[in-house]
Protein backbone atom coordinates (compact mmCIF):
# COMPACT_ATOMS: atom_id res chain seq x y z
CA UNK A 1 0.00 0.00 0.00
CA UNK A 2 1.07 3.63 -0.63
CA UNK A 3 2.19 5.52 2.58
CA UNK A 4 0.20 8.89 2.75
CA UNK A 5 2.39 11.56 2.19
CA UNK A 6 0.19 14.38 3.37
CA UNK A 7 0.24 14.86 7.24
CA UNK A 8 -3.40 14.51 8.41
CA UNK A 9 -5.56 17.08 9.56
CA UNK A 10 -7.23 16.46 12.96
CA UNK A 11 -10.89 18.05 13.56
CA UNK A 12 -14.04 17.43 15.70
CA UNK A 13 -16.17 14.85 13.32
CA UNK A 14 -18.91 15.93 10.89
CA UNK A 15 -21.77 13.69 10.46
CA UNK A 16 -20.66 13.16 6.93
CA UNK A 17 -17.90 11.44 8.65
CA UNK A 18 -19.91 8.49 10.09
CA UNK A 19 -18.80 6.50 6.77
CA UNK A 20 -15.08 7.02 7.07
CA UNK A 21 -15.55 5.91 11.10
CA UNK A 22 -17.30 2.37 10.41
CA UNK A 23 -14.79 1.99 7.54
CA UNK A 24 -11.98 2.03 10.07
CA UNK A 25 -14.05 0.23 13.01
CA UNK A 26 -14.87 -2.54 10.07
CA UNK A 27 -11.13 -3.08 9.64
CA UNK A 28 -9.96 -2.87 13.43
CA UNK A 29 -12.91 -5.43 14.00
CA UNK A 30 -12.20 -7.87 11.14
CA UNK A 31 -8.43 -8.53 13.48
CA UNK A 32 -10.76 -8.90 16.46
CA UNK A 33 -9.76 -5.77 17.82
CA UNK A 34 -13.41 -4.26 18.36
CA UNK A 35 -14.26 -4.13 21.85
CA UNK A 36 -17.43 -2.09 21.69
CA UNK A 37 -20.25 -2.53 18.70
CA UNK A 38 -20.53 -1.04 15.56
CA UNK A 39 -23.93 0.67 16.94
CA UNK A 40 -22.29 2.09 20.14
CA UNK A 41 -19.86 3.70 18.03
CA UNK A 42 -21.76 5.31 15.75
CA UNK A 43 -24.23 6.06 18.90
CA UNK A 44 -21.19 7.85 20.37
CA UNK A 45 -19.75 9.55 17.19
CA UNK A 46 -23.73 11.40 17.10
CA UNK A 47 -24.15 11.82 20.83
CA UNK A 48 -20.31 12.31 22.71
CA UNK A 49 -17.64 13.23 21.68
CA UNK A 50 -15.63 12.25 18.24
CA UNK A 51 -12.38 13.67 16.61
CA UNK A 52 -10.93 12.16 13.18
CA UNK A 53 -7.84 12.88 11.11
CA UNK A 54 -8.46 13.75 7.60
CA UNK A 55 -6.59 13.71 4.48
CA UNK A 56 -8.74 15.64 2.21
CA UNK A 57 -12.61 14.02 2.63
CA UNK A 58 -11.22 11.07 3.74
CA UNK A 59 -10.92 9.87 7.27
CA UNK A 60 -7.73 7.82 8.24
CA UNK A 61 -8.24 7.75 12.36
CA UNK A 62 -10.81 8.57 14.51
CA UNK A 63 -11.01 9.18 18.74
CA UNK A 64 -14.46 8.71 19.82
CA UNK A 65 -15.20 9.33 23.55
CA UNK A 66 -17.46 9.23 26.09
CA UNK A 67 -18.20 10.90 29.73
CA UNK A 68 -19.98 8.34 32.40
CA UNK A 69 -19.85 9.63 35.98
CA UNK A 70 -16.84 11.46 35.87
CA UNK A 71 -14.69 8.88 33.94
CA UNK A 72 -14.06 9.18 30.20
CA UNK A 73 -13.95 6.10 28.44
CA UNK A 74 -12.32 6.09 24.70
CA UNK A 75 -15.17 4.17 22.96
CA UNK A 76 -13.28 3.50 19.69
CA UNK A 77 -9.33 4.36 18.45
CA UNK A 78 -8.24 3.52 15.44
CA UNK A 79 -5.59 4.78 13.09
CA UNK A 80 -4.92 3.60 9.22
CA UNK A 81 -1.66 1.76 8.68
CA UNK A 82 -0.17 4.33 6.80
CA UNK A 83 -0.19 7.20 8.71
CA UNK A 84 2.53 8.63 10.51
CA UNK A 85 1.99 7.21 14.42
CA UNK A 86 2.44 11.03 15.52
CA UNK A 87 -1.10 11.61 14.53
CA UNK A 88 -2.19 8.93 17.11
CA UNK A 89 -1.11 10.98 19.42
CA UNK A 90 -2.81 14.59 18.06
CA UNK A 91 -5.73 12.42 18.02
CA UNK A 92 -5.66 11.70 21.81
CA UNK A 93 -4.69 15.24 22.55
CA UNK A 94 -7.66 16.71 20.75
CA UNK A 95 -10.16 14.40 22.21
CA UNK A 96 -9.05 15.24 25.90
CA UNK A 97 -8.43 18.51 25.19
CA UNK A 98 -12.74 18.40 24.24
CA UNK A 99 -13.87 16.25 27.11
CA UNK A 100 -11.68 18.06 29.58
CA UNK A 101 -14.23 20.31 30.41
CA UNK A 102 -16.80 17.66 31.19
CA UNK A 103 -14.92 17.62 34.63
CA UNK A 104 -13.40 14.14 34.45
CA UNK A 105 -10.41 12.62 36.52
CA UNK A 106 -9.59 9.87 33.88
CA UNK A 107 -9.56 8.79 30.77
CA UNK A 108 -10.12 4.83 30.06
CA UNK A 109 -9.80 2.24 27.58
CA UNK A 110 -10.48 -1.29 26.86
CA UNK A 111 -7.85 -2.75 24.29
CA UNK A 112 -8.47 -6.19 23.05
CA UNK A 113 -5.70 -8.85 23.36
CA UNK A 114 -6.15 -9.55 19.23
CA UNK A 115 -6.25 -5.80 17.82
CA UNK A 116 -3.67 -3.68 17.77
CA UNK A 117 -3.50 0.06 18.93
CA UNK A 118 -2.19 -0.49 22.56
CA UNK A 119 0.92 0.59 21.42
CA UNK A 120 -0.34 4.31 20.69
CA UNK A 121 -1.92 4.28 23.82
CA UNK A 122 1.19 3.56 25.77
CA UNK A 123 3.27 5.80 23.64
CA UNK A 124 0.81 8.61 24.49
CA UNK A 125 0.59 8.74 28.86
CA UNK A 126 -2.03 5.73 28.95
CA UNK A 127 -0.89 3.24 31.58
CA UNK A 128 -1.79 -0.63 31.52
CA UNK A 129 -3.42 -1.52 34.46
CA UNK A 130 -2.54 -4.91 35.44
CA UNK A 131 -4.60 -7.93 37.42
CA UNK A 132 -7.86 -6.40 36.16
CA UNK A 133 -10.70 -8.82 33.64
CA UNK A 134 -13.35 -7.16 31.54
CA UNK A 135 -16.83 -8.24 32.10
CA UNK A 136 -20.21 -7.65 30.16
CA UNK A 137 -23.94 -8.21 30.39
CA UNK A 138 -26.07 -8.51 27.25
CA UNK A 139 -29.71 -6.52 28.21
CA UNK A 140 -32.12 -8.99 26.78
CA UNK A 141 -34.56 -6.17 25.35
CA UNK A 142 -32.93 -2.56 23.62
CA UNK A 143 -34.69 0.75 24.62
CA UNK A 144 -36.30 0.84 21.57
CA UNK A 145 -38.39 -2.74 22.78
CA UNK A 146 -39.37 -1.34 25.98
CA UNK A 147 -42.36 0.26 24.64
CA UNK A 148 -43.76 -2.44 22.94
CA UNK A 149 -42.88 -5.21 25.70
CA UNK A 150 -45.27 -3.24 27.77
CA UNK A 151 -47.73 -2.84 25.35
CA UNK A 152 -47.89 -6.73 25.11
CA UNK A 153 -47.53 -7.59 28.98
CA UNK A 154 -44.05 -8.98 28.42
CA UNK A 155 -41.39 -8.80 30.93
CA UNK A 156 -37.77 -9.84 31.82
CA UNK A 157 -37.43 -12.66 34.15
CA UNK A 158 -34.88 -12.91 36.70
CA UNK A 159 -31.97 -14.57 35.62
CA UNK A 160 -31.57 -17.35 38.07
CA UNK A 161 -35.50 -19.09 37.83
CA UNK A 162 -33.99 -22.22 36.32
CA UNK A 163 -31.62 -23.14 38.70
CA UNK A 164 -34.54 -22.17 41.28
CA UNK A 165 -36.63 -25.47 39.89
CA UNK A 166 -35.24 -27.82 41.80
CA UNK A 167 -35.71 -31.64 41.37
CA UNK A 168 -37.34 -32.85 38.32
CA UNK A 169 -34.50 -33.41 36.70
CA UNK A 170 -36.01 -35.28 34.00
CA UNK A 171 -37.88 -32.54 32.75
CA UNK A 172 -35.51 -30.15 33.57
CA UNK A 173 -32.73 -32.14 31.12
CA UNK A 174 -35.27 -32.83 28.72
CA UNK A 175 -36.27 -28.99 28.23
CA UNK A 176 -32.40 -28.12 28.04
CA UNK A 177 -31.74 -30.69 25.26
CA UNK A 178 -34.91 -30.38 23.22
CA UNK A 179 -35.31 -26.57 23.54
CA UNK A 180 -32.96 -24.27 25.15
CA UNK A 181 -29.67 -25.42 23.66
CA UNK A 182 -30.78 -25.25 20.28
CA UNK A 183 -32.11 -21.87 20.78
CA UNK A 184 -28.97 -20.51 22.62
CA UNK A 185 -26.16 -22.60 20.60
CA UNK A 186 -27.18 -22.42 17.13
CA UNK A 187 -23.91 -23.07 15.47
CA UNK A 188 -23.48 -26.10 17.74
CA UNK A 189 -27.33 -27.58 16.83
CA UNK A 190 -26.27 -26.96 13.16
CA UNK A 191 -23.15 -28.84 13.26
CA UNK A 192 -25.21 -31.74 14.44
CA UNK A 193 -28.35 -31.11 12.02
CA UNK A 194 -31.07 -30.13 14.74
CA UNK A 195 -33.38 -27.51 13.73
CA UNK A 196 -34.21 -25.06 16.64
CA UNK A 197 -37.80 -25.63 17.91
CA UNK A 198 -40.28 -22.76 17.52
CA UNK A 199 -43.31 -24.02 19.38
CA UNK A 200 -43.99 -26.30 22.15
CA UNK A 201 -46.84 -28.13 24.12
CA UNK A 202 -46.46 -28.90 27.88
CA UNK A 203 -49.24 -30.87 29.05
CA UNK A 204 -50.12 -32.31 32.40
CA UNK A 205 -52.70 -32.53 35.79
CA UNK A 206 -53.10 -29.32 37.04
CA UNK A 207 -50.52 -27.19 39.51
CA UNK A 208 -47.64 -29.54 38.04
CA UNK A 209 -45.18 -26.57 37.29
CA UNK A 210 -46.28 -26.25 33.45
CA UNK A 211 -46.12 -22.37 34.05
CA UNK A 212 -43.32 -22.42 35.90
CA UNK A 213 -41.00 -24.58 33.38
CA UNK A 214 -42.38 -21.56 30.57
CA UNK A 215 -40.85 -19.18 32.92
CA UNK A 216 -37.54 -20.89 33.36
CA UNK A 217 -36.63 -21.28 29.97
CA UNK A 218 -37.23 -17.83 29.37
CA UNK A 219 -35.22 -17.07 31.72
CA UNK A 220 -32.68 -19.48 30.73
CA UNK A 221 -32.18 -18.20 27.33
CA UNK A 222 -32.55 -14.57 29.14
CA UNK A 223 -35.15 -13.70 26.15
CA UNK A 224 -38.66 -11.57 27.18
CA UNK A 225 -41.45 -13.49 28.40
CA UNK A 226 -45.05 -12.97 27.09
CA UNK A 227 -47.94 -14.17 28.40
CA UNK A 228 -51.17 -14.45 26.45
CA UNK A 229 -54.36 -15.23 28.56
CA UNK A 230 -57.26 -16.57 26.67
CA UNK A 231 -59.91 -15.24 29.60
CA UNK A 232 -58.45 -11.39 28.68
CA UNK A 233 -57.91 -11.76 24.86
CA UNK A 234 -61.71 -12.74 25.21
CA UNK A 235 -62.55 -9.05 26.22
CA UNK A 236 -61.00 -7.28 24.25
CA UNK A 237 -63.46 -5.15 21.58
CA UNK A 238 -62.47 -6.67 18.48
CA UNK A 239 -62.86 -9.93 19.55
CA UNK A 240 -60.90 -12.97 20.83
CA UNK A 241 -59.03 -13.71 17.19
CA UNK A 242 -58.48 -9.89 16.56
CA UNK A 243 -56.60 -9.62 19.70
CA UNK A 244 -54.61 -12.66 19.17
CA UNK A 245 -53.86 -11.57 15.69
CA UNK A 246 -52.30 -8.13 17.00
CA UNK A 247 -50.33 -9.79 20.16
CA UNK A 248 -48.78 -12.15 17.57
CA UNK A 249 -47.89 -8.96 15.23
CA UNK A 250 -46.39 -6.78 17.90
CA UNK A 251 -44.61 -9.95 18.99
CA UNK A 252 -42.84 -10.52 15.89
CA UNK A 253 -41.23 -6.57 16.20
CA UNK A 254 -39.43 -8.23 18.98
CA UNK A 255 -35.83 -9.25 18.55
CA UNK A 256 -36.70 -12.39 20.84
CA UNK A 257 -39.63 -13.97 22.75
CA UNK A 258 -40.93 -16.78 24.45
CA UNK A 259 -44.95 -16.56 24.21
CA UNK A 260 -46.30 -18.66 27.13
CA UNK A 261 -50.48 -19.75 26.50
CA UNK A 262 -51.55 -20.98 29.65
CA UNK A 263 -54.87 -23.30 29.72
CA UNK A 264 -54.67 -23.47 25.67
CA UNK A 265 -57.49 -25.49 25.70
CA UNK A 266 -59.66 -23.18 26.28
CA UNK A 267 -59.11 -21.32 22.59
CA UNK A 268 -58.07 -24.55 20.63
CA UNK A 269 -60.83 -27.37 21.83
CA UNK A 270 -62.04 -29.39 19.42
CA UNK A 271 -63.80 -28.17 16.41
CA UNK A 272 -66.95 -29.72 14.70
CA UNK A 273 -70.87 -29.96 16.02
CA UNK A 274 -73.72 -28.13 14.44
CA UNK A 275 -74.01 -25.34 15.08
CA UNK A 276 -70.19 -24.82 15.14
CA UNK A 277 -68.23 -24.14 19.10
CA UNK A 278 -68.14 -20.42 19.28
CA UNK A 279 -64.59 -20.65 19.85
CA UNK A 280 -63.77 -22.48 15.98
CA UNK A 281 -63.45 -19.64 14.28
CA UNK A 282 -60.54 -18.60 17.71
CA UNK A 283 -58.69 -21.84 17.01
CA UNK A 284 -58.85 -21.25 13.29
CA UNK A 285 -56.70 -18.34 13.59
CA UNK A 286 -54.96 -19.37 16.17
CA UNK A 287 -53.40 -22.63 13.67
CA UNK A 288 -53.24 -19.79 11.29
CA UNK A 289 -51.07 -17.64 13.45
CA UNK A 290 -48.82 -20.99 14.86
CA UNK A 291 -47.71 -21.55 10.98
CA UNK A 292 -46.71 -17.80 10.42
CA UNK A 293 -44.66 -17.74 13.54
CA UNK A 294 -42.43 -20.64 12.94
CA UNK A 295 -41.13 -18.39 10.19
CA UNK A 296 -39.75 -16.06 12.64
CA UNK A 297 -36.54 -17.02 14.41
CA UNK A 298 -35.63 -16.11 17.38
CA UNK A 299 -39.28 -16.62 19.06
CA UNK A 300 -40.48 -19.61 21.11
CA UNK A 301 -44.38 -20.25 21.20
CA UNK A 302 -45.20 -22.10 25.10
CA UNK A 303 -48.80 -23.61 25.26
CA UNK A 304 -49.60 -25.30 28.39
CA UNK A 305 -52.74 -27.55 29.20
CA UNK A 306 -54.42 -29.24 31.67
CA UNK A 307 -56.66 -31.34 29.35
CA UNK A 308 -54.34 -32.47 26.15
CA UNK A 309 -57.49 -34.81 24.88
CA UNK A 310 -59.50 -31.59 24.53
CA UNK A 311 -57.35 -29.83 22.30
CA UNK A 312 -58.18 -30.24 18.47
CA UNK A 313 -56.46 -32.38 16.59
CA UNK A 314 -55.44 -30.36 13.85
CA UNK A 315 -53.69 -28.45 16.90
CA UNK A 316 -51.33 -31.66 17.68
CA UNK A 317 -50.22 -32.01 14.35
CA UNK A 318 -46.65 -32.52 12.97
CA UNK A 319 -45.20 -29.13 11.72
CA UNK A 320 -47.28 -27.24 14.63
CA UNK A 321 -45.51 -28.00 17.07
CA UNK A 322 -41.97 -29.54 17.69
CA UNK A 323 -42.49 -31.15 20.93
CA UNK A 324 -45.31 -32.40 22.98
CA UNK A 325 -43.68 -32.81 26.83
CA UNK A 326 -45.49 -34.01 29.86
CA UNK A 327 -44.82 -32.44 33.10
CA UNK A 328 -45.77 -34.45 35.55
CA UNK A 329 -46.01 -34.41 39.62
CA UNK A 330 -42.98 -33.54 41.83
CA UNK A 331 -40.38 -36.25 42.16
CA UNK A 332 -38.94 -36.78 45.55
CA UNK A 333 -36.18 -34.28 45.17
CA UNK A 334 -38.48 -31.78 44.00
CA UNK A 335 -40.94 -32.59 46.96
CA UNK A 336 -37.82 -32.16 49.34
CA UNK A 337 -36.70 -28.69 47.83
CA UNK A 338 -40.58 -27.91 47.76
CA UNK A 339 -40.64 -28.22 51.85
CA UNK A 340 -37.29 -26.83 52.36
CA UNK A 341 -38.84 -23.25 50.54
CA UNK A 342 -41.65 -23.19 52.71
CA UNK A 343 -40.23 -24.49 56.13
CA UNK A 344 -39.02 -21.79 58.30
CA UNK A 345 -35.17 -22.07 58.25
CA UNK A 346 -34.98 -22.65 62.13
CA UNK A 347 -37.55 -25.30 62.02
CA UNK A 348 -35.91 -27.44 59.45
CA UNK A 349 -33.28 -29.41 61.55
CA UNK A 350 -35.77 -30.34 64.11
CA UNK A 351 -37.68 -31.67 61.55
CA UNK A 352 -38.00 -35.33 59.87
CA UNK A 353 -37.85 -34.11 56.57
CA UNK A 354 -37.56 -37.46 54.61
CA UNK A 355 -40.98 -38.44 56.18
CA UNK A 356 -42.72 -35.41 54.82
CA UNK A 357 -41.21 -36.24 51.59
CA UNK A 358 -42.81 -39.54 51.17
CA UNK A 359 -46.04 -38.33 52.78
CA UNK A 360 -46.34 -36.20 50.38
CA UNK A 361 -46.36 -37.96 47.28
CA UNK A 362 -48.56 -37.42 44.85
CA UNK A 363 -48.88 -33.99 46.01
CA UNK A 364 -48.70 -31.12 43.61
CA UNK A 365 -46.23 -28.25 44.65
CA UNK A 366 -49.34 -25.92 45.58
CA UNK A 367 -50.60 -28.74 47.44
CA UNK A 368 -47.03 -28.84 49.35
CA UNK A 369 -46.98 -25.32 49.76
CA UNK A 370 -51.13 -25.27 51.04
CA UNK A 371 -49.80 -27.85 54.06
CA UNK A 372 -46.75 -26.17 54.95
CA UNK A 373 -48.91 -22.76 55.01
CA UNK A 374 -51.32 -24.26 56.92
CA UNK A 375 -48.88 -26.33 59.62
CA UNK A 376 -47.17 -22.77 59.78
CA UNK A 377 -50.59 -21.00 61.13
CA UNK A 378 -51.92 -23.92 63.37
CA UNK A 379 -48.78 -23.57 65.21
CA UNK A 380 -48.73 -19.89 65.33
CA UNK A 381 -52.45 -20.17 66.70
CA UNK A 382 -51.71 -23.35 69.24
CA UNK A 383 -48.36 -20.72 70.66
CA UNK A 384 -50.44 -17.75 71.33
CA UNK A 385 -53.15 -19.90 72.82
CA UNK A 386 -50.65 -21.02 74.93
CA UNK A 387 -48.77 -18.40 75.51
CA UNK A 388 -45.35 -19.87 74.67
CA UNK A 389 -44.23 -17.94 71.57
CA UNK A 390 -40.68 -20.59 72.37
CA UNK A 391 -43.21 -23.47 70.79
CA UNK A 392 -41.30 -24.45 67.50
CA UNK A 393 -42.80 -26.67 64.96
CA UNK A 394 -42.81 -30.15 64.52
CA UNK A 395 -43.11 -33.01 61.80
CA UNK A 396 -46.43 -34.38 63.23
CA UNK A 397 -47.77 -30.51 62.41
CA UNK A 398 -47.23 -30.94 58.94
CA UNK A 399 -48.24 -34.58 58.60
CA UNK A 400 -51.46 -32.94 60.19
CA UNK A 401 -51.85 -30.67 57.49
CA UNK A 402 -50.75 -32.70 55.09
CA UNK A 403 -54.13 -35.30 56.23
CA UNK A 404 -55.81 -32.23 55.73
CA UNK A 405 -54.94 -31.19 51.77
CA UNK A 406 -57.01 -32.38 49.44
CA UNK A 407 -55.04 -33.43 46.36
CA UNK A 408 -55.52 -31.71 43.18
CA UNK A 409 -54.63 -34.53 41.17
CA UNK A 410 -56.91 -37.74 41.70
CA UNK A 411 -55.50 -41.33 41.14
CA UNK A 412 -58.15 -41.39 37.87
CA UNK A 413 -56.73 -37.87 36.85
CA UNK A 414 -52.78 -39.58 37.35
CA UNK A 415 -53.98 -42.31 35.50
CA UNK A 416 -55.03 -40.61 32.22
CA UNK A 417 -51.83 -38.69 32.34
CA UNK A 418 -49.90 -41.76 32.13
CA UNK A 419 -52.58 -42.66 28.79
CA UNK A 420 -51.94 -38.98 27.54
CA UNK A 421 -47.98 -39.89 27.57
CA UNK A 422 -48.26 -42.76 25.97
CA UNK A 423 -50.57 -41.52 23.31
CA UNK A 424 -49.86 -37.86 22.55
CA UNK A 425 -46.70 -37.05 23.94
CA UNK A 426 -43.81 -36.12 20.92
CA UNK A 427 -40.36 -35.85 22.89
Amino acid sequence: MVRIRQHPRVREAHADDIDGVVRLWQSVAGSGGAVYSLAEVIASCREDVAIVAVVGEEVVGAAVGRAAHAQGWLVFFALDDEVDPAVAGELLDALERRMAPLGLGTLSALVSEEGGGAQHLVHNGFHEQRHLRYFERRLPVQRRELDLLKEVGGRVLPRDLWNAVAGMRQEKNLLEERLVAPLAQPELAARFGVVAPRAVMLFGPPGTGKTTFARAVASRLDWPFVELFPSRLGDAPGGMASALRTSFEKVGELEHAVVFIDEVEEIASRRGGTPPSPTQGVTNELLKLIAEFRDRPGRLLVCATNFVRALDAAFLRHGRFDYVLPIGLPDAEAREAIWTRYIPIDSLSELDLPKLVQASDGLTPADIEYAARRASQEALGRAMREGDAATGLETEDYLAALASTRATVSPEAAAEFTEDIESLARL
